[in-house]
């Protein structure tokens, strides 16, 4: 059987098939999904997305399953547990993050009603698809992630960079960047 055409960066192993074939790109406007990828892609920041994806289950027990109300309500001593945690990426300033924009996020949901409808009105509601012939073509951020992470940091989120904005842009479908050959590109063509 005939190996499917995937983007380059997910050929490394199964895992990152599976992420590529079944999440990456794919539009995600489930809130608690969304805060997912937002630590998460704040926890790969100068690492790689495998590193993450590997301790993907570790993040979600740690995490309350990335029930942002739980992730507020951490107090310093599930800080100190999280800093012993070895299943996680045990960084003092990424965990304090987390803890921070799980706050932050709460009040986005407050003030726009879902955090959905705040993340998704940087693309007008739509996933902007790019038409990109390789890897190379990807930049690392745009104007649109640099405008995200601008509006969150005036809103107190931490890492979250116009390159960490991009990311996550991708993980949740807001950008397509799936190369032209990629057969998720062919079957939304299709």
């Amino acid at each position: 059987m005939k190996e499917k055409l995937r983007c380059e960066w997910s050929l490394k192993d199964d895992l990152y098939k599976e992420y590529h074939d079944v999440e990456w790109g794919t539009p995600i406007h489930d809130d608690q999904k969304l805060f997912e990828f937002l630590v998460l892609e704040s926890f790969q920041a100068g690492l790689s997305w495998h590193t993450v994806l590997k301790k993907r289950e570790n993040f979600r027990k740690s995490f309350a399953n990335f029930d942002a109300k739980k992730v507020s309500k951490f107090d310093r001593k599930k800080f100190d547990e999280l800093m012993q945690d070895a299943g996680i990426i045990r960084n003092r300033l990424k965990i304090e993050a987390a803890i921070n924009n799980a706050n932050c996020y709460l009040q986005i949901q407050k003030e726009f009603g879902s955090f959905d409808k705040y993340v998704w009105s940087f693309v007008g509601g739509k996933t902007i698809v790019n038409k990109r012939k390789s890897l190379k073509e990807i930049p690392p951020k745009t104007d649109i992630s640099d405008a995200m992470s601008k509006d969150m940091g005036k809103r107190g989120f931490k890492f979250r960079g116009s390159t960490i904005c991009y990311a996550f842009m991708q993980a949740v479908g807001m950008v397509d960047d799936h190369v032209e050959h990629c057969w998720k590109k062919a079957k939304k063509r299709g």
